[in-house]
Order: structure tokens, then C-alpha cells, then sequence
């Protein structure tokens, strides 16, 4: 079925489920078209495609679950990257598969490619606000107890400090051309490896060492940490595009193994060093845990820092061109890409001001969105555009087992994870009305 156009934009827009694939599709815009990319590059750019913000999360998830869920981290990363090999034979078998929602398309018609588009678009929703949430968290960590009175009504630093990111970034989403942020956003790898650095070498030099102990398991916790490992692995519709890069498409199952590998390994170092150092006592955002007058930790900030003002807008493009291309197309253009990405801007400002909780989101687009586009949908497609979801064999067998483990971590991380958002919205609601009439 044919996509309508609206304000000159085809329903059918390529959008990107991470943080990282719009800046992946401008950086190697030159690639794209001609197929040129070598295996480095393509490396390169899949290594920041995977690598985000979940690192700074990735020690509460390890915290929550105990050392035994890092075993759920390898399993995770495992299925992502067998699933990503079956976007690669997708695209082998059916040469009109350019974007990650022709997978949707070609194995259930237009209904399928608005279900991945749906659930990409709120994925992204979700990591923007998150960006905003840690912005907001790590600013009040430099500048701690800052806050400002404003007609009786209480602005506390990390809502102060959200309303600033907000209005920084908002004229460079009124630009056109987003391509210079892309060369700072496509960093990932980069800014993953100093990350990590900065924070061996606080737990050497400048903070607790290495002593606490840790819990073996802890199955309450289990929910959470999966669903904020899945959140890790959220980057698969970025495949698609990565593939076409390549000069060499065949060796493009080595690339997701070499990056994959790389990215599992910082993501595991992140997460002992960080609960081998504070323990249960890791903080969902771990750079709330450091000493703030440490050069370490102001590296490890500063790297929080930097990137999300670089890549908001970069993620954000996607939701904000598929709201417009609602509109009708005689619309003054200009003026509905300001109002609609204000809009979005504004919407993301209030959520992350009123649920501040940035593992507890975190997780929840991880349950909810990550496991689908990086298990689910590729396992189903595959199965249905092959027809071999009927045959028992054991290429079958494993991407049942996968389909049925994801659903598994969509249904209890999901609903763990609104528990979470829910409770911890209420003690936040109760704290403040406790403070108010102190």
C-alpha cells in the first residue's frame, strides 16, 4: 500500500528507534548513497549506535538484580545481536527492505509498518525526556541546592536546571540543518570509553576502592534490570541503514559481532566497577554517587553533560517530522516544524519535571519499546516473510524462544516498571508536602 504524502513528507519517513540513528543516517549521509562505507566506518558508527545513556544507568540495573543478572546482560546482548542477523538475512532475501519498518511492511502490510513506527517514535520520546532528567540531575550535582522563588511557587535546581537545558536547546531545533551536531553526537563510543575511565579511576584514586560485596541475586529486583539492559540494546532500526552503507555487505554479521562484543564489555565494566563500589547504594543515575570535587567525577559529569545537548535534537527530529506530516501540506512549513518541535519540547520539559525518574523511565521504554524493536519484531518478521514460523527445526526453536522472552520482559518489565514511576511519584508528592508545611 502507498504512503500519502503530507507537508511533502511520506508517511513512510524512515524513524529511528535510539538516540543515535538520525546522527548515524546524517554523519554518513555521503555513504548511504553510494554503498561505500568499509568495515571500520560501519564498525564505528554501529559501536555509537548501541553505546548511550543506558551506561549511566547500567550499575543501578546490576544493583537491582544482583551479580547474577549480569548473566541477563550477556543473554540480552546475545539475542540482540543474533536478532540483528536476521535483519541483515531479511534484507539479503528482500531487496526492497531499505528501512527498519519495510521489516513491519513486508511481513504484515502497511498495519505493521505503523506498529514499529508507533513504537520507535515513543522510544524516542522517552530517551529525549531522559536526556532532559539527566541534564536536570547532574547540574544540581555541580550546583547543588540551588533553587528560585517565583510568585510564591518554589523552582528546585534540577527543575530549574531542566528549564535551562530546555531553553538552550530549543533554538537549534527551530534549524534546518542538524548536521554539525551530528559530528559531537557521534561520539558514543568515545565518550562511553572516558566515562568508563574517569570512573576507574575515581574508584582508585578518589573514592572507596572496590570493597563492597554485593548481592548474589535479588529477585525482586530481576524485572528492572533486564528491562534497563534490553534499553542498552534499543538500536536495531538502525541496521538497515548501516547495512546499505557497506561496501562489503557480507561482512556486516563480523560488524555487529566486533561492535557488539566491544559495547557488552564497557557496558559490563560500567556496572561492576560502579556496584563495587557503592553496592546497594548505587544511585539510579551512578554519576550522583561521585564526589563532586573531584576531577574524575567533573569528567565523568561533563561527558553526561555535553552529548545530550548535541543529540536532543537529533533524536528528536523524527517524532516532530511525523507530527507534521500530519498537517496539511498547504501549512506554512517553517512555521509548523517551530510550533510542532516547540510543542514536543515542551511536553518532554513537563514530563521530566514531574516524573524525574530516570532509571524508572529508562527501564520502562526498555520493556516496553527496546525489547520490541530489538527482539520481537525481527524474530516475527523473519519468521513470517521465510514462512517458516510453522517448521520445527532449531533455527525455529530459537527465535521462538526469543520472541517468547521478549514478551516475557515487555509484560513484567512494563508493569514493574509503572509500579516503580507510580511509587516513587508518590513519595516524591508526599516529601514535598511534608517540606511545605514544616
Amino acid at each position: 500500500m502507498a504512503a500519502r504524502e503530507k507537508d511533502g513528507l511520506p508517511l513512510n519517513t524512515p524513524l529511528l528507534v535510539d538516540e543515535k540513528q538520525y546522527e548515524v543516517k546524517v554523519y554518513s549521509e555521503e555513504e548511504d548513497s553510494k554503498g561505500k562505507a568499509s568495515f571500520f566506518k560501519t564498525c564505528f558508527h554501529t559501536i555509537n549506535s548501541i553505546t548511550g545513556s543506558g551506561i549511566i544507568s547500567i550499575p543501578f540495573a546490576l544493583a537491582s538484580g544482583g551479580w547474577l543478572s549480569l548473566t541477563l546482560l550477556f543473554v540480552i546482548s546475545i539475542a540482540s545481536y543474533y536478532s540483528g542477523m536476521l535483519i541483515q538475512k531479511c534484507m539479503e532475501m528482500n531487496s526492497n527492505i531499505k528501512v527498519y519498518q519495510d521489516l513491519g511492511q513486508h511481513a504484515f502490510g502497511y498495519k505493521g509498518r505503523v506498529i514499529v513506527l508507533i513504537a520507535m517514535n515513543y522510544e524516542l520520546y522517552m530517551v529525549v525526556t531522559g536526556y532532559l532528567i539527566l541534564e536536570g540531575d547532574n547540574m544540581n550535582k555541580i550546583l547543588p541546592n540551588f533553587q528560585v522563588d517565583v510568585a510564591g511557587l518554589t523552582i528546585s535546581g534540577t527543575q530549574l536546571f531542566i528549564l535551562v537545558t530546555a531553553l538552550i536547546i530549543l533554538p537549534i531545533l527551530w534549524l534546518d540543518n542538524l548536521v554539525y551536531l551530528s559530528y559531537v553526537s557521534a561520539t558514543g563510543a568515545l565518550a562511553s570509553i572516558i566515562f568508563l575511565c574517569a570512573l576507574f579511576w575515581y574508584g582508585t584514586f578518589d573514592g572507596p576502592g572496590f570493597n563492597q560485596k554485593g548481592t548474589l541475586i535479588r529477585w525482586s529486583g530481576i524485572p528492572s534490570a533486564v528491562s534497563l539492559f534490553a534499553f542498552c540494546y534499543s538500536t536495531h532500526p538502525v541496521f538497515p541503514n548501516l547495512y546499505t552503507t557497506m561496501r562489503n555487505k557480507t561482512q556486516f554479521s563480523n560488524v555487529l559481532l566486533v561492535s557488539f562484543s566491544l559495547c557488552t564489555f564497557i557496558y559490563a565494566a560500567t556496572a561492576v566497577l560502579g556496584y563495587l563500589m557503592f553496592g546497594s547504594k548505587v544511585a539510579s543515575e551512578i554519576t550522583l554517587n561521585l564526589a563532586s570535587n573531584k576531577v574524575s567525577t567533573k569528567v565523568a559529569i561533563y561527558i553526561v553533560l555535553v552529548s545530550p545537548i548535541a543529540k536532543y535534537p537529533l533524536t528528536v527530529t523524527p517524532v516532530v517530522d511525523s507530527i507534521k506530516s500530519a498537517f496539511p501540506p498547504h501549512y506554512n512549513k517553517r512555521i509548523t516544524h517551530v510550533v510542532v518541535s516547540t510543542f514536543v519540547l515542551i511536553s518532554t520539559v513537563v514530563v521530566a519535571m514531574e516524573v524525574p525518574f530516570f532509571a524508572y523511565l529508562m527501564s520502562l521504554s526498555g520493556a516496553l519499546c527496546s525489547v520490541t524493536c530489538a527482539l520481537i519484531v525481527p524474530c516475527v518478521c523473519y519468521l513470517k516473510i521465510t514462512d517458516t514460523f510453522r517448521k520445527i527445526r532449531a533455527e525455529t526453536i530459537i527465535n521462538w524462544g526469543i520472541i517468547v522472552l521478549g514478551v516475557a520482559i515487555a509484560i513484567v518489565g512494563t508493569y514493574v516498571s509503572v509500579v516503580e514511576i507510580i511509587q516513587a511519584y508518590d513519595d516524591q508528592v508526599s516529601s514535598r508536602f511534608f517540606l511545605r508545611f514544616m
